[in-house]
């Protein structure tokens, strides 16, 4: 499961609930840095066991370079409101339909960003309506399936939850050690706390369709290939969910920018966080540019 969370919040950003045609969304909302040029909006969705709290190093960077960055719980996920034990709502159409709302309440074209998971959920709202969107950036985030090592811990990770309260499957987690992010190993600081609350917050519906979204997701880059948007490929220079030669690949086929952040794996946003917001923001000038 995740642990890059940083939960203190980054200067000047608040908390609050995005009111949408779809529900309301927790969400941290951190504003243009006083002085800077305005540059646009950007959209960011976290992963698989993950929340809006994983982008937190990433708003102040953000922020001086021009661009105000909103950050969500998706449905289910730690403070957003979501069905228990519901899996149909956690259908991959319906949280791309959620986004479609996301990005309508800001009132503005945004650049969508999704790390893992909510790349996955990202690119399906683009396929459903990509002009909400000025561009889309999948970090970490891969063509299809995880890979058969990963696709073997959520398994276990989706039985355990079959059998056990989400409180007995952490006391399970910390007593087999510390628990690391699907995706390679744990990075950045830890608040135990938070993220037992986190874990506890979130839906067990949630984690089952996403854990089971992650472990059939068939290729569609073809299709998103056609979709008329500037497209950003970027992840660390290792990943154990998707190995970087199949990322580097589907920048290809989707005639993408293409980022490798050294010294980053499966969460650049936490193992890197300067030189991954100076990606971010370089490209997003070049989309404003063209």
């Amino acid at each position: 499961m995740s642990r890059n969370a940083a939960f203190a919040p980054s200067p000047g950003a608040r908390t609050y609930r995005l009111r949408t045609a779809r529900g309301e969304f927790a969400a941290v909302d951190s504003p243009v840095a006083e002085g800077a040029e305005p540059r646009g909006v950007v959209l960011m969705l976290p992963g698989f066991t993950g929340s809006k709290e994983d982008f937190t190093l990433l708003h102040e960077p953000l922020a001086a370079r021009g661009y105000r960055t909103v950050a969500v719980d998706g449905r289910g996920q730690y403070e957003s409101d979501g069905p228990r034990h519901d899996e149909s709502a956690y259908a991959q159409r319906e949280l791309a339909r959620d986004v479609l709302a996301q990005a309508a309440a800001l009132g503005t074209r945004v650049h969508l960003l999704g790390h893992s998971l909510g790349g996955q959920i990202a690119r399906a709202a683009v396929l459903l309506d990509h002009t909400p969107f000025r561009s889309l950036t999948l970090m970490s985030s891969g063509p299809a399936q995880i890979s058969a090592p990963q696709r073997q811990r959520v398994k276990l990770l989706r039985d355990a939850l079959a059998a056990l309260t989400m409180a007995e499957v952490w006391e399970t987690m910390q007593a087999m050690g510390p628990p690391e992010e699907v995706g390679g190993p744990v990075r950045g600081p830890v608040d135990e706390e938070r993220l037992r609350l986190r874990w506890l917050g979130t839906a067990p519906a949630q984690l089952l369709a996403g854990g089971r979204q992650l472990c059939t997701e068939p290729d569609r880059v073809a299709e998103l290939s056609a979709v008329p948007l500037p497209f950003h490929v970027l992840s660390g220079e290792r990943d154990d969910t998707w190995p970087v030669p199949l990322l580097d690949d589907m920048a290809v086929r989707l005639d993408a920018h293409r980022t490798v952040i050294a010294g980053a794996e499966h969460s650049p946003n936490a193992d890197q966080p300067l030189p991954t917001a100076t990606a971010l923001a370089d490209f997003w000038d070049h989309t404003t540019a063209r």
